[in-house]
């Protein structure tokens, strides 16, 4: 069994081949990169991460070198569409290379996902406030509460036993977002402490979550006006290129024939 705080694919490629595609060992970047990835719940070391990405990049660029010279050498593509093999492989490689705008538009649709159920969990979590149970109990019957990170938390809660303080380092970074750090550092101070004045933190945490969620909604809101004001912009060009522009040419020829 797998030991608390150790996630899978944790384990670099070896150095040989990271030489061979002249990936190097820089700490700052493989750090950001790791969270970037964590964030997007992609539970993979940096280097293997990019390791792959060179390689698929390298076969995404095969595929549009053997699309281009099946043009003139239609069994290089096995008799296939030469345009296809030029497509996907384009496509593939235009995806690649734009990876981290992808990565970061689906960690911050994961993170809303996220703060949304830490919020229901920490709501329910403070119900049980002043109740004989002890945080373990309080959190199996957050459980029900939950639907994407269920597995995480249900793994939180299998792992408790062993190490308390390891399941809860480990679910944070499976989570690997800034509400799930706050939300573990809360719960590792009620577990050691249990006092009422870390239900007041909880408290301020939940407020916090609170007002992620409200601007969340006036970010979609925003992007939502922008999208119809340009939509509600196609007609009124399409007016003007139908019925103003020709009147604008003929009196762009008048001027001409009176000058």
């Amino acid at each position: 069994m797998r030991k608390p705080g150790r996630l899978p694919h944790d384990a670099p490629p070896a150095a040989g081949v990271l030489r061979l595609l002249l990936i190097g060992p820089d700490a700052a970047k493989i750090e950001a990169c790791r969270q970037l990835l964590a964030g997007c719940g992609l539970r993979i070391h940096p280097l293997r991460y990019w390791l792959w990405k060179r390689l698929t990049l390298g076969a995404a660029l095969l595929a549009v070198a053997i699309g281009y010279a099946a043009l003139s050498r239609p069994y290089l593509a096995l008799y296939l569409s030469p345009y296809a093999f030029m497509a996907t492989g384009g496509g593939a490689g235009l995806l690649l290379l734009a990876d981290r705008t992808v990565l970061e538009a689906i960690r911050r649709q994961r993170t809303g996902r996220i703060v949304k159920e830490i919020y229901t969990i920490s709501r329910q979590l403070l119900y049980y406030n002043g109740s004989r149970l002890n945080l373990h109990a309080k959190l199996e019957r957050c459980l029900p509460f939950s639907r994407g990170i269920r597995k995480d938390f249900a793994q939180l809660l299998n792992e408790w036993y062993y190490d308390p303080a390891a399941a809860i380092g480990a679910f944070r970074l499976r989570l690997g977002t800034d509400e799930a750090y706050s939300f573990a550092e809360t719960l590792d101070s009620i577990r050691r402490h249990e006092h009422e004045s870390y239900y007041d933190l909880l408290r301020q945490r939940i407020g916090d979550y609170k007002d992620r969620i409200e601007l969340a909604k006036e970010s979609r809101k925003e992007t939502a006006s922008y999208l119809l004001f340009l939509l509600a912009g196609i007609p009124i060009l399409n007016t003007f290129r139908l019925f103003i522009y020709p009147w604008v040419q003929e009196g762009q020829k008048l001027f001409q024939t009176l000058n």
